[in-house]
């Protein structure tokens, strides 16, 4: 079983909880790390782990107020290995979370809704 990925958030950096054993899959708070792939690059090195022997459904949940133009780049990277896991006969959703007077983000989850082929629920959180 792959070893649970626990970051603190920073005041540039989101909060990242990815523990197979309790079915969490989180990313939230703010993503505005000045080298984008230096930051993400442990979470898609879990992500590409995980998707080689997924749990039978996985819940992948966005909670960002504010990302930078690196950050998208790098979310769009782990969206594209995550639609991987319909490949294996699993399950798999991301549910986008905003705060509902953030137009900016809930246009940004359509935006990701229409590049992706796997379930992808937008809600008001």
């Amino acid at each position: 079983m792959e070893k649970p990925l626990k970051l603190k958030p920073t005041e540039d950096t989101p909060q990242v909880v990815f523990d197979i054993s309790k079915d969490q899959f989180i990313i939230s708070g703010k993503s505005l790390p000045e080298n984008p792939a230096e930051f993400y690059e442990p979470i898609i090195d879990w992500i590409s782990s995980y998707i080689k022997k997924p749990n039978a459904y996985t819940e992948f949940k966005i909670n960002i107020e504010y990302f930078n133009s690196g950050s998208v780049k790098q979310i769009m990277v782990l969206f594209t290995l995550l639609e991987e896991i319909i490949t294996t006969g699993n399950k798999v959703k991301i549910v986008w979370c905003y705060d509902k007077n953030d137009d900016l983000m809930e246009i940004k989850g359509y935006e990701f809704k229409n590049m992706l082929t796997i379930p992808f629920e937008l809600t008001v959180c």
